[in-house]
């Protein structure tokens, strides 16, 4: 059985046996012992461990995958032009995602109405000012940054060695081997995890609705429901609009070239798994030359998650909703910002998104436990997410194509199906 369809079935079998031990009484433990011993001393207990795992892994996976996006960024004087237009398109276009999802999540109000046990002990730290903020940015330890999960920091540093492992010569390519090595293992560790998701997932929604019952049905609807609005909306009016502003082509003609692309993202969930598609796809049907698809694109796939930043937008604002506290404007620009650089870090493989969602809660003080509150629905989402990601590498790809000249509007306006690739060769989904 597939990952996608265990993890579905862990879901499902979850939310009955929750229900069902909701209507036996489960969520009042005078009534029923037994069953409140059990969902609290091996649910809760499986649940947690699973959350734990899941903020293990976010130190080394946003350092060791930002170092790596950061040494790709080329090296001569154009391709460090090229570079700058693709950063700087990448990371305005998911500002704008994370701030869409942040207002549209304050509309709707996801998550008022769940009332969690912890939100009575829980007291938010109070918000830095912006000055602190800046400053705080910058490390004088990286180390004591990781430890104390400091990511922001991390992401600085990250950066800088990154950099600095291009200007170093063949030193600085032997120590990229290296952290290219140490990315792969961590990203063994994900798979690893993810593949223990469906035991996670089925202990975390089990105890979630035996205390909670219906209500977190209709709460977890609305939470699915809001990010797949934001989504499309990011998609086909963000996107579309920078598109034809910027080249002066038809978004519909490009979305109809994407489509292979778009269709492979929404099967495998992975941006790293669809990257061949979406180069073959963005040469050979949205017409971008090699020399700017082939840095685009890769680069896309590490720093480019507007789908991922929707998702820890619309997350925030829920559970904080779900907690009953309240985020200041402060607290959600740093929402903002955290959203914004952790995306650079987001490897592009399923369920990555949750560990770096841990980064943005723990940054404006929120209880990452709150992650177990919409993990179930989540794999779900991430194949829509996958897909919004993967229209945007096409998307900046196809921009700074045209803007150095490089694309080629004769390929790009023939919508037939010829030279399309039907699947990734090599590539396995994750």
């Amino acid at each position: 059985m597939q990952l996608s369809s265990r993890i579905l079935l862990g879901m499902t079998l979850g939310i009955i046996l929750g229900l069902i031990l909701n209507a036996l009484g489960g969520d009042d433990p005078n009534k029923t012992p037994m069953i409140a011993w059990f969902v609290n001393n091996i649910f809760d207990v499986i649940g947690q461990i699973f959350v734990i795992s899941l903020k293990l892994l976010v130190v080394p996976l946003v350092f060791f995958s930002l170092v790596c996006g950061s040494a790709s960024m080329g090296e001569d004087v154009k391709m460090g032009q090229v570079a700058l237009k693709t950063v700087a398109l990448y990371l305005m276009t998911t500002a704008i995602a994370v701030s869409l999802a942040l207002t549209v999540a304050n509309i709707v109000d996801p998550g008022v109405g769940i009332n969690t046990s912890e939100a009575a002990n829980y007291v938010a730290k109070q918000a830095p000012s912006f000055k602190e903020v800046f400053i705080g940015i910058f490390p004088s330890n990286p180390f004591q940054a990781m430890v104390e999960g400091n990511m922001l920091q991390v992401i600085v540093f990250a950066i800088l060695v990154g950099v600095s492992i291009l200007q170093a010569g063949e030193s600085g390519q032997t120590v990229l081997r290296g952290c290219q090595m140490i990315s792969d293992v961590i990203m063994r560790m994900v798979s690893i995890l993810m593949n223990l998701a469906p035991y996670g997932v089925f202990c975390l929604l089990a105890k979630l609705f035996t205390s909670q019952g219906f209500s977190a049905i209709v709460n977890l609807a609305l939470y699915f429901g809001t990010i797949v609005f934001v989504l499309l909306l990011h998609a086909s009016m963000v996107y579309t609009s920078i598109f034809a502003l910027l080249t002066r082509l038809n978004p519909i003609t490009f979305f109809k070239n994407m489509r292979p692309a778009l269709l492979f993202a929404f099967s495998t969930s992975s941006s790293n798994a669809t990257m061949p598609i979406t180069l073959n796809v963005a040469k050979t049907r949205v017409g971008a030359h090699n020399s700017i698809a082939s840095f685009t694109v890769p680069l896309g796939a590490t720093v480019n998650m507007d789908g991922t930043a929707i998702m820890q937008g619309i997350a925030t604002v829920f559970i904080a909703q779900a907690y009953g506290l309240d985020l200041s404007m402060g607290e959600y620009l740093a929402v903002i910002a955290t959203a914004t650089l952790a995306s650079i870090g987001t490897a592009g493989v399923p369920g990555v998104g949750l560990i770096t969602l841990a980064m943005v809660l723990q940054q404006v003080g929120l209880p990452v436990e709150g992650i177990g509150l919409i993990i179930g629905v989540d794999r779900l989402l991430d194949m829509l997410r996958t897909v919004v990601n993967v229209s945007g590498d096409g998307m900046v790809t196809a921009v700074v194509a045209h803007s150095e000249g490089r694309l080629d509007k004769t390929i790009f306006n023939d919508t037939s199906e010829q030279e399309t690739p039907l699947k990734a060769p090599g590539h396995q989904n994750h």
